[in-house]
């Protein structure tokens, strides 16, 4: 929007607040700390990862060996391959092997060896090649695994480590803290201060439930001067229903969750997806163990015994969480050109969402040979396929119509049978009496023509299709217009025609009565049929290899051991196999589970994770900044049984978590990025917090929770817009209005996303999201200033103001910082603000006055009719009184602010 409205509050941005780009610096992540090669050398610890992520693809990790040089070995390298020995320990030059490296000759793409590593291949072949202990006789196909992978910090099994002791001084009020200032007392560094009661109240409050304390929660917690008074604001909020849609959100970005099938241009609506959403929030909101929680999103059906009707709640819940395997787009029921790449590509996508979730590794590099990096063999895909194959068996392809559960009960379906049968007695006598009223009309028509073409198209109407002659056809053809017919009737007699439409309005009004027939999205197998999985070559479908049992990663089971699947639990009418997968994976044995989940939880806490990159916990992923930390939180989560409420409290109560977010210049100089915790660190909000945040400022916050999701829409520019209601009556009801709701409920159309959301950083739900970015831009100060939604929320929080505190000026900006910020303006402000909307109101005044005059009316008749159209917006809010308008243009700068962005 252009035009006057967006000149004022340019004005308002400028005078009194702070840039956006302020915050730039204030959240960015920590350097991941450097990797010293280690002084002794060795074949197993340095040279082999280097030749697994460049030269297996060629030498070792086919089937096929070119050159039939081997370089999985150093006594295979010495051997050497087609042109002879490859390796001549202690001499670089002459080994054949480093030449090509060293010259660019290998690998031969574009990806080479970096010179880091060329050098240590170097030194370690000066240094006579060693090895780190015998090198075994036999070695099987693929690049295998080493007792090297299996040291790796995430393969390793969870031990809770001891939690070390310190004075009173240093403040440790939990575990959490004293594991923190271990580091930090290395370091020479202490923990912050406590951040005041007003910054931790808004700090937790948009943590925990994503919205701002209402004035009363403000004004009894600065009351509270009870020692506990903190913590049991967090239980409060841990208890509240706002919990789980601000936790629900997390879960959802890594599950992928979109409301929309996307793939294909249509990208059809999933009109039941939401089942699954709130299935989420209500889990979240009962502290269900999260153990149990992800059972049920993995086998929920199999916990269930078919058939999948008359379902109780408990089983309708276990079977609405496997909708958490449903998420991948899915274009094999709207049109995807290549319905087999199409099937293939959503089992590909569900795995990559199951393992990024709950393994916080990518298994995806391993569809076609073993990784390059990290353990996980080409055939421990395939295990973890094998496990959901039955489910999503792609020769025996069910597309998402055909994965619906119906929700009717024999008592529905009595009562829909019944009302169906009246109508179709109604139905019976419509035809009866279309029947008649067509064969009048017919007659009534012929009657205009001789005796002859009358018995002749008679005899023709009245013959079956099928067994009509050539020329009772060519009768049809020559007089169309005696093509009489009940679609048609209305042009022969329209008093019959109508009486009909009677007919018609009494079927519907019968058939309105059927109880409505709802739907759940699940997973389930088809019993009796278990597809054989197979290794696809180079990870072509059209070449499958050997067949492959279900199971899960090697690397995640003590070595000499692998988690074993039956194909079949005799117990069960499904194969039983994700249930077995889901049970193994929450054992608390698992070394990577517990891990990834602790991280995501201290990320969206912390703004990072104590592993940066949370869904690569791999060899190319970052190393934890403080290890001892994420194994007690992990092994902490099992022992609580799960409870990821417990956790949260453990972390809220902190005292890393309380610390202020001022920066301290001798702090500083020792850890810049504040990788090691000594303050807290100012974040923006999420996309969907800003708009939960204005719409709560502003009044507007409809808190209906749960049901269908707020449809999406282009408004007249092309923009993807929360949908606004159609009638006049529904748009006065503010704070009823559905297009208010918290944008957890807001559609997600894979196609469509909702522009304001998208600059601000939303993620577009490809596969799934595994963790948000955050960017400053201009185009997001462009949507602060000029977007509907931004203007009109302004516009209802001023018009808050004047009802909750009419006629006092004064008052209308401290109840605006309130409600904004959870704090009362300084002196400064205030005045500021005060004098700001003084000027506003004399000049719209002076606008006002400007625009009745003689010369401006005009003007106004000279414009054409396509810049009055264009000038719709600016007069809506310019039809405002001017003190009014004034308070609106202060509001809209105050939702616009990097105070009401951030949160520190």
């Amino acid at each position: 929007m252009n035009g006057f409205v967006g000149r004022t509050a340019t004005v308002a941005f400028i005078v009194l607040v702070q840039p956006l780009f302020s915050a730039r610096a204030l959240s960015a992540a920590p350097a991941e700390p450097s990797q010293p090669v280690e002084s002794k050398l060795s074949f197993e610890r340095h040279i082999r990862p280097i030749l697994k992520a460049y030269c297996f693809d060629c030498h070792g990790g086919e089937e096929e060996i070119e050159a039939g040089l081997d370089l999985r070995l150093r006594r295979l390298m010495v051997e050497g391959g087609d042109s002879g020995p490859s390796l001549l320990p202690g001499d670089p030059d002459g080994s054949l092997f480093y030449q090509r490296i060293r010259d660019g000759e290998m690998p031969p793409r574009d990806k080479k060896v970096p010179p880091a590593e060329v050098e240590v291949i170097r030194r370690w072949v000066e240094v006579g090649a060693p090895t780190a202990r015998d090198e075994p006789k036999d070695i099987g196909k693929g690049i295998g695994i080493t007792e090297e992978d299996r040291e790796f910090w995430s393969f390793r099994p969870i031990q809770r480590p001891n939690v070390p002791q310190f004075p009173p001084a240093a403040r440790i009020r939990t575990p959490i803290d004293a594991l923190i200032y271990a580091a930090l007392d290395a370091k020479s560094l202490t923990l912050s201060p406590d951040a005041d009661k007003l910054r931790l109240l808004r700090r937790v409050h948009l943590d925990v439930t994503g919205l701002p304390p209402r004035p009363d929660e403000i004004v009894a917690f600065l009351a509270d001067d009870s020692p506990d008074a903190y913590e049991n604001l967090v239980d409060r909020l841990l208890a509240s229903r706002h919990y789980g849609e601000r936790w629900g959100r997390h879960w959802l970005d890594v599950a992928g969750y979109a409301d929309s099938e996307g793939v294909t241009e249509s990208d059809p609506v999933r009109n039941f997806a939401y089942k699954y959403r709130d299935y989420v929030i209500r889990s979240l909101n009962t502290d269900k163990p999260f153990d149990q929680f992800v059972i049920e999103q993995l086998a929920g059906d199999e916990l269930v015994a078919p058939p999948y009707d008359q379902l109780t709640p408990e089983a309708l819940e276990k079977l609405t969480a496997t909708g958490f395997l449903r998420m991948a787009a899915d274009g094999t029921g709207s049109g995807a050109p290549d319905q087999e790449v199409a099937r293939n590509q959503v089992i590909g996508d569900t795995i990559k969402i199951v393992s990024s979730a709950l393994l916080g590794l990518t298994l995806g590099c391993a569809q076609c040979h073993d990784h390059r990096h990290d353990p996980i063999l080409q055939a421990d895909y395939y295990r973890v396929r094998a496990v959901f194959e039955p489910a999503y068996d792609w020769k025996n392809w069910r597309d998402p119509s055909q994965r619906r559960i119906s929700l009717y009960t024999n008592e529905d379906q009595k009562r829909s049978d019944k009302l169906e049968a009246e109508a179709g007695a109604v139905g019976a006598e419509r035809a009866k009496l279309q029947k008649t009223y067509v064969a009048a009309a017919l007659d009534k028509e012929l009657e205009k023509f001789d005796e002859s073409v009358r018995d002749a198209y008679r005899k023709a109407y009245y013959t079956p299709g099928d067994k009509r002659t050539p020329e009772q056809k060519q009768i049809f053809k020559d007089y169309p217009f005696l093509r009489i017919h009940g679609g048609n009737l209305y042009q022969y007699n329209q008093e019959r025609a109508n009486e009909l439409k009677t007919y018609d309005e009494k079927m519907s009004a019968i058939r309105s009565r059927k109880p409505f027939q709802d739907f759940i999205r699940v997973l389930t197998e088809v019993p009796g049929e278990v597809p054989v999985t197979y290794r696809f070559h180079r990870g072509d479908l059209k070449q499958p290899r050997d067949a492959i049992a279900p199971g899960g990663l090697t690397i995640a089971a003590p070595d000499g051991e692998r988690l074993a699947i039956p194909e079949n639990d005799p117990t069960l009418e499904s194969t039983g196999r994700r249930l077995a997968y889901a049970r193994w994976l929450m054992s608390g044995k698992h070394p990577l589970v517990a891990r990834v989940l602790v991280n995501r939880v201290w990320m969206h806490f912390f703004g990072r994770g104590l592993v940066n990159t949370p869904s690569d916990f791999g060899v190319l992923g970052g190393r934890p900044s403080h290890p001892e930390l994420l194994d007690w939180l992990a092994s902490e989560l099992v022992e609580s049984g799960w409870r990821l409420k417990h956790l949260h409290r453990l972390i809220l109560r902190s005292t890393v978590y309380r610390q202020t977010s001022h920066a301290d210049a001798e702090k500083h100089a020792i850890d810049p990025n504040n990788t090691f915790y000594w303050r807290s660190t100012v974040r923006r909000v999420e996309a969907e917090i800003i708009r939960d945040r204005t719409l709560a400022t502003s009044g507007a916050l409809n808190p209906t929770m749960y049901g269908p999701a707020v449809r999406v829409e282009e408004d007249s520019v092309g923009q993807i817009v929360v949908a606004r209601p159609k009638s006049p009556a529904a748009l006065s009801l503010a704070a009823k209005r559905e297009d208010f709701r918290r944008s957890i409920y807001v559609q997600v159309r894979r196609s469509k996303p909702v522009g304001m959301l998208r600059q601000f950083d939303m993620p577009e739900m490809k596969v799934n999201c595994e963790k948000r970015t955050s960017s400053t831009v201009s185009t997001q100060s462009l949507m602060l200033m000029n977007g509907e939604f931004v203007i009109e929320q302004s516009e209802l929080f001023a018009k808050r103001l004047v009802r909750e505190v009419p006629g006092d000026r004064r008052a209308q900006v401290a109840l605006a910082w309130l409600l904004a910020y959870s704090r009362r303006p300084t002196s400064s402000e205030l005045d500021r603000s005060l004098r700001f909307i003084e000027g506003q109101v004399e000049h719209l005044r002076s606008v006002e006055a400007a625009k009745s005059s003689p010369n401006v009316e005009v003007a106004a008749k000279s414009t054409d009719d396509g810049e009055k159209k264009d000038d719709v917006k600016d007069t809506a809010l310019e039809s405002l009184a001017p003190e009014l308008q004034a308070l609106t243009n202060l509001c809209q700068a105050v939702l616009g602010s990097s105070e009401f962005l951030y949160v520190d």
